[in-house]
């Protein structure tokens, strides 16, 4: 057994760390680099907060996930300005315009050698008040950037994730502001995946309070059926992603008539192809729900191929093999 801490974190690391499990693991406590943290750059393992944050207790928490792609961080703005609509859907204003906050997490980037890596700025009230009514709490705002790889394996996005159907739904508008990409509302989809996982799944499929097709636990999902459209649900109870958008821009580039409505279950079996997209995901292919299975076809790989131009990944690419030709 782990004598000590620095064996228990080795440990952690050598069973995590496969290509089955590709995203990092190192402990996000215990990394070198900055934060910013309330307009300064904080030495990473001093970015802490006390243990009675409202935000800890009552989920007053707002954030958001953007990729940077060769030094470039994609759709920042459309981030930073999704921050802070959701900061004001939970009643609170971000302390920082929207310029500010994308300057903020372009510094943050430079400062920790951000070529390619994922950008978390996440926005909490603090802990001045403990109780459900908290107005007079300090908004803090923070900034963390890391290097990272894919959110699943490159085999396994090939070949097709595996999703079961998760018990929780997405909840009504009525009793939650679904709009707001709010921590809160996240606490499902943990519960969805961890379940999902222990039956060897790498995601869920969530329905919506009505029963209708709604998204995976952290992306949107997409359809192809005989006619070649692409079909997507209409994004009222979850969060219509900035990466969802992108992808419908992509597809109507090419020619492909993108359709949004409610979408049921029972339509699954009937599909030739189903994607996932998200800031973390990106494009990836899925390859079963439950007991039907799915084929990575045309549509999927303009998708994908598509996706990774738009965002700088082809063109990246294509740079370093023509250094290498040099």
């Amino acid at each position: 057994m782990p004598k000590n801490d620095t064996q228990r974190k080795n440990l952690w690391r050598k069973i995590l760390f496969t290509k089955d499990n590709f995203m990092e693991t190192i402990p996000f406590d215990d990394r070198d680099g900055v934060i910013w943290f309330n307009g300064e750059m904080v030495p990473w393992r001093e970015a802490r907060l006390h243990v009675l944050s409202h935000a800890l207790h009552y989920a007053s928490c707002v954030f958001e996930g953007e990729r940077s792609y060769a030094g470039k961080i994609f759709k920042l703005t459309e981030h930073s300005e999704r921050l802070a609509m959701s900061a004001e859907a939970l009643g609170f204003d971000l302390p920082y315009s929207v310029a500010e906050i994308d300057a903020a997490c372009i510094e943050t980037c430079k400062q920790n050698d951000i070529i390619d890596g994922y950008v978390r700025p996440v926005a909490w009230r603090g802990s001045e008040m403990m109780g459900v009514s908290a107005q007079a709490t300090r908004i803090n705002v923070a900034i963390a950037a890391w290097p990272w790889p894919s959110y699943f394996s490159p085999e396994a996005r090939m070949k097709g994730i595996r999703l079961k159907t998760s018990d929780w739904r997405r909840p009504d508008p009525q009793t939650a502001p679904v709009m707001a990409k709010a921590a809160g509302l996240y606490m499902i989809c943990t519960l969805s995946k961890h379940a999902a996982e222990a039956e060897g799944y790498d995601d869920c499929l969530m329905l919506d309070w009505r029963g209708q097709v709604a998204e995976a636990t952290g992306a949107n999902i997409f359809l192809v059926f005989d006619d070649g459209k692409l079909y997507t649900p209409t994004p009222d109870c979850f969060l219509d992603g900035i990466t969802r958008r992108t992808v419908i821009d992509l597809a109507r580039q090419r020619g492909i008539e993108v359709v949004e409505r409610v979408i049921m279950p029972g339509e699954l079996k009937d599909a030739n192809e189903i994607f996932l997209t998200g800031t973390a995901a990106e494009v990836t292919p899925v390859g079963e729900i439950d007991d039907l299975k799915f084929s990575v076809g045309k549509i999927t790989q303009w998708m994908m191929e598509d996706y990774d131009k738009a965002v700088g990944k082809e063109e990246a690419k294509d740079s370093g093999d023509d250094e290498a030709a040099a």
